[in-house]
């Protein structure tokens, strides 16, 4: 496809966090036939993309080192089977890409997707600021990194970014079912190292878990996957699986592989999962989270990470849940499943200075009233083999019982009773271990303030 396209330039992006100036005195190229063409002749360099819309077919691929794009441009996929923008080259890394200040969309019917706005894969220092995805409708994450060092993701803004989907686990051995969800993610990290995640905002404005939207769609009905259905021993009983949100605002994943990561600053509306944590030495703070079923999950052997100064409100099920998972195992000997590999356990974490609130007043209370819900969850791992957690640090931390306030019904004040089962709820059996409580502000669910004796 030819498409006109508005005079492009290439420039050196400059100033703070990548910003260029507005009459860049650079050399002006001639008008290209497409945005690919202007980024395949000028290698090394940064296309200018000025404002205008820029209709692609095909996903806009960056190969070469110290490549980019930058400018006020709003580029369109019409293609929902393309990704908006690749980052990558066969066999080696690319070092110092950018892109900066982007919208990154797709066109009215192309919106449902399973790819991505930018998919960056083996990139070192790649920075990626101030870019805008909206209306990529998609299970996949709309920007992700994988096998990625260095980098960073700042300043970005992902919106409407949810589709009806299929969640297919019929070829693991632990679930064995697939069934209808809405799914999906904003930001993805895996198996990645040094990545910063920071002052970015995921937003859903499209598409919540209503019960309405629950009904219209079977969501979490079991349905056919790619084998049959063969169920797990973590699969639900029956034909419904309540777990039907799936995907995160932010995952920070591939446990044992991503390492050293900070997420902080970013603003969290009208997700699955907040923030999503299956790493080591992360630090997450200062993230503002509302509405969300979960606010921060951290588990599979997630180790010294650091959970502070986070304001989560509007959550149904959980607002901080630490759990070892599945992947946790201790150090082990080469095997036939697996060659030798040390301890991967989720140990030696702090959870600070958090304020949790507004609990029950989500979308979705109405899928988890059952008492389960908890405030902070510190549990056991979901198999028998799973290490124990310890060494966790919990203080100075607020739950706050909204609903002893009053309840607004039909705009009069109604007294309320906690909508949470527990402020802190430890496992009985295996106990984690070595846990320790100092400072807190915990009040009371309707059960009490914990299921077991808080110790210092």
């Amino acid at each position: 496809m030819r498409i006109r396209i508005a005079r492009i330039m290439f420039v050196a992006c400059l100033g703070l966090f990548g910003a260029f100036p507005a009459r860049p005195e650079t050399t002006e190229t001639t008008a290209y036939p497409s945005l690919q063409a202007a980024i395949d002749a000028n290698p090394g360099k940064v296309v200018y993309v000025p404002p205008g819309d820029y209709v692609i077919d095909k996903a806009l691929r960056i190969t070469e080192d110290n490549t980019g794009l930058c400018g006020y441009g709003r580029v369109i996929q019409i293609d929902p089977a393309e990704h908006i923008v690749e980052i990558w080259r066969a066999g080696a890394e690319v070092a110092g890409v950018r892109i900066v200040n982007l919208t990154l969309t797709r066109t009215d019917g192309a919106q449902e997707t399973h790819c991505h706005g930018i998919l960056a894969n083996n990139c070192v220092d790649l920075d990626i600021t101030g870019v805008r995805v909206i209306d990529n409708w998609s299970n996949a994450g709309n920007i992700r990194l994988q096998q990625c060092r260095t980098s960073s993701v700042r300043g970005c803004t992902v919106t409407n970014y949810k589709r009806i989907a299929v969640d297919d686990r019929t070829e693991s051995d632990l679930y064995g079912y697939a069934f209808r969800v809405i799914d999906g993610t904003g930001i993805l990290v895996t198996q990645s190292t040094g990545i910063m995640v920071q002052e970015n905002r995921v937003v859903e404005r499209r598409l919540f878990p209503t019960q309405d939207v629950k009904d219209r769609h079977q969501l979490g009905q079991f349905t056919d996957g790619k084998r049959p259905m063969k169920k797990g021993p973590l699969a639900p009983r029956g034909t419904y699986a309540n777990n039907w949100h799936q995907g995160s605002a932010i995952v920070v994943t591939s446990p044992e592989e991503t390492d050293q990561i900070l997420v902080t600053g970013n603003y969290i509306e009208n997700a699955a999962q907040g923030i999503d944590i299956h790493a080591d030495h992360l630090t997450c703070s200062q993230n503002v989270i509302k509405y969300a079923f979960i606010g921060i999950k951290c588990m599979h052997g997630a180790r010294n990470v650091i959970i502070s100064g986070n304001n989560i409100s509007h959550y149904d099920l959980w607002g901080i849940v630490m759990i070892p998972g599945t992947a946790s195992h201790p150090a082990e000997a080469a095997t036939e499943e697996h060659a030798a590999r040390g301890a991967n356990y989720t140990r030696g974490n702090i959870i600070a200075n958090n304020i949790l609130s507004d609990f029950g007043f989500g979308h979705e209370y109405y899928n988890w009233v059952e008492g389960t819900g908890r405030a902070i969850s510190l549990e056991s791992g979901q198999l028998p083999e799973n290490p124990i957690m310890a060494d966790v640090l919990i203080q100075g931390n607020i739950v706050y019982d909204t609903c002893k306030e009053g309840v607004l019904e039909n705009g009069v004040p109604v007294a309320g009773t906690p909508r949470y089962e527990f402020a802190v709820y430890i496992t009985p059996e295996p106990r984690p271990q070595n846990l320790h409580f100092a400072n807190n502000i915990f009040h009371p669910g309707s059960e009490g303030v914990s299921n077991l004796p808080l110790t210092p």
